[in-house]
């Protein structure tokens, strides 16, 4: 029965319960997104480089296509062939730099929240003061 009671005190700690919601939260928030780089920020910049491009249709077959497959990635993945999806990594490195900038902006917002909001700290008492400057006489 301790067990049990080990696992109950572990899984309602308060470091548990938040890292669930953070992964829940962080699923959502990959799919905004996923959304933002294949939905706004692909097609702009397919358009800007010439036409519209799709970056996930970008490969290069390293197989033996056979006769009736589509030449598109996802036909092309159903088949088993094997291809070197370019477009498609450099979809999710566009999404994983737009990710961690977004991330990088809110953790410096919530630092300087914290920083406004976190009282001065108390000043430190005369003897504590007093003995660092004999110290420090001393080594002298």
């Amino acid at each position: 029965m301790s067990v049990l009671k080990e696992f109950r005190d572990f899984a309602v700690k308060g470091n548990v319960i938040d890292l669930a919601v953070g992964v829940i939260i962080g699923g959502a928030f990959g799919k905004i997104v996923d959304s933002l780089v294949n939905d706004i920020v692909m097609p702009v910049i397919s358009t800007l480089l010439g036409g519209h491009i799709d970056f996930t249709n970008l490969f290069i077959v390293l197989g033996h296509v056979p006769e009736g497959v589509p030449r598109t990635y996802d036909a092309l993945k159903k088949a088993g062939i094997p291809i070197f999806a370019y477009g498609n990594f450099i979809t999710i490195s566009i999404n994983f730099i737009l990710l961690a900038f977004v991330i990088f902006q809110m953790v410096k917002v919530v630092n300087k929240i914290r920083t406004i909001d976190a009282p001065p700290p108390p000043p430190e008492p005369e003897d504590i003061v007093l003995l660092r400057e004999i110290r420090d006489s001393l080594r002298k």
